[in-house]
């Protein structure tokens, strides 16, 4: 039997930017003002630093929202632009603390208060930049945006349940139809992104066969794999070859339509020129 390589599903919902975390920075000080004030039994002190802590604290984990929702947007190939600006209203947050931090807790005049917001906020988003705003709604023809984000949606939970289950499962053959499945399925969807008027005829595969073998899958592992004989086990690698085969001819099926697209664009282009 061969060793098959266990599959690790990238969690897409997760990124790390590290500029993020520059923002913590502000929050330091501010803590360690709370704790002193503490310390001092200064109760004035303490409601004023405290307050500033929790507002820098909240533009700190906005604007880490509006990281990872900018990094989501700049991998897919077929989205929409995000629809809540978290970057955005990090921003002005930072623009309020500061302006909260200088005049009631640092007692600072209000025009050095006003002028330090401003900078403030004007740095961050010269630094970080602002939300994305254009859908990424190329190549739709007559097909409705909602329609094909609504089905890529589905696609992709159905891919990562099946991968969740897969965990679960000990028979390394299995686990290595279920991984080529996978990777096939995902190309699948790549493609579909690439050119969205694929979905419609690729709309059987999505909600279909993916469908199905999430199914399959939550069946084998509701049951004690020992539970499982040898027929049932090899029925089940049988499936499981056809359905590669199945995402195999898909996915070049998806590709030869695409092929056959560029070669439709190039000969109209040709014949302009001609003309």
């Amino acid at each position: 039997m061969s060793k098959a390589k266990r599959y690790t599903p990238q969690d897409k919902k997760t990124f790390d930017y590290t500029k993020g975390t520059l923002l913590y920075i502000f929050v330091v000080p501010l803590f360690l003002a709370v704790v002193l004030a503490l310390f001092k039994t200064n109760i004035s002190a303490f409601i004023l630093n405290g307050i500033s802590f929790l507002l820098f604290l909240a533009v700190a984990t906005i604007a880490k929202k509006g990281f990872v929702q900018e990094g989501k947007y700049h991998q897919e190939t077929f989205t929409s632009a995000p629809k809540v600006p978290y970057k955005l209203i990090a921003g002005y947050l930072l623009g309020g603390s500061t302006l909260f931090t200088a005049w009631v807790t640092g007692t600072q005049p209000l025009l050095n208060a006003i002028f330090l917001a401003i900078i403030a906020t004007i740095g961050y988003y010269m630094f970080y930049g602002f939300d994305p705003k254009e859908d990424k709604y190329d190549n739709l023809g007559d097909i409705s945006a909602a329609f094909v984000l609504e089905t890529i949606s589905e696609a992709k939970e159905k891919l990562a349940h099946i991968e969740i289950a897969m965990q679960n499962i000990k028979d390394t053959i299995l686990y290595q139809k279920l991984s080529i499945a996978m990777s096939k399925s995902k190309a699948i969807l790549k493609t579909i992104q690439e050119d969205p008027k694929d979905v419609r005829v690729a709309r059987k595969f999505l909600t279909v066969y993916i469908d199905g073998v999430a199914k399959v899958t939550d069946a084998y592992t509701a049951m004690d794999e020992k539970d499982v004989s040898k027929e049932t086990k090899k029925k089940l690698h049988t499936l499981m070859d056809n359905v590669e085969i199945r995402f195999e001819k898909e996915l070049t099926r998806l590709k030869n339509n695409n092929e056959f697209d560029l070669d439709v664009h190039i000969d109209v282009l040709q014949e302009q020129i001609k003309n």
